[in-house]
């Protein structure tokens, strides 16, 4: 038998975000995965070697990295559609679990026990709050990303998002803006000097 999961999902490569936006480089879901699972791994790190949490970071890390899985079927549905309106946010979220059900068919048996809770995650742990506050430190790395090559597109959205980081009560993502953050706002020959 032959099963289709590992190359359904190589295809979030095709799945290009900030539909609705100018962008001056396009980023795909395969990139933002990885991007998100990085900072939600350094997060938990953060968390557990200063603040004492108890976080499993590489599991963490595999959530983030699976987090946007059923968009390889659903496509992206961009911000200001799924979440302006809360019959649309709520029906697709529905398709989204149906997408994903739909993923988890195309493991063997043996594995989707393991893979079942990446596509279908618990939504109420202090595990996904972590994964959620990389995704949104990933929307502001790419508003910062774009205004450093010129593109205002972002402006109003990187002021949102911003402040939604803000609230987010952890101070390891705090920490993490605070730290490594801004180097996203500078050129190679920046980042070169202050580490050289």
């Amino acid at each position: 038998m032959r099963y289709h999961f590992f190359a359904y999902i190589s295809r979030m490569k095709y799945i290009l975000r900030w539909g609705l936006m100018r962008n001056t480089f396009p980023e795909n879901d395969m990139e933002h995965s990885m991007q998100a699972a990085m900072i939600a791994h350094a997060l938990a790190l953060i968390g557990n070697k200063r603040y004492g949490r108890g976080y499993d970071a590489e599991h963490i890390m595999a959530l983030a990295l699976y987090h946007d899985a059923s968009e390889v079927i659903t496509g992206d549905l961009p911000t200001p559609i799924k979440n302006n309106n809360a019959v649309i946010k709520e029906e697709y979220n529905k398709i989204a679990d149906i997408a994903a059900q739909r993923l988890l068919g195309m493991l063997p048996e043996d594995l989707k026990d393991d893979y079942e809770p990446l596509i279908l995650p618990d939504e109420n742990t202090e595990e996904w709050r972590i994964v959620k506050a990389a995704d949104r430190i990933c929307a502001f790395i790419k508003c910062l990303e774009e205004a450093k090559s010129g593109n205002r597109e972002f402006a109003e959205a990187q002021v949102g998002i911003q402040n939604s980081i803000n609230a987010i009560e952890l101070e390891e993502v705090q920490d993490f803006m605070r730290e490594f953050v801004p180097g996203f706002g500078l050129s190679l020959d920046q980042i070169t000097r202050e580490n050289g």
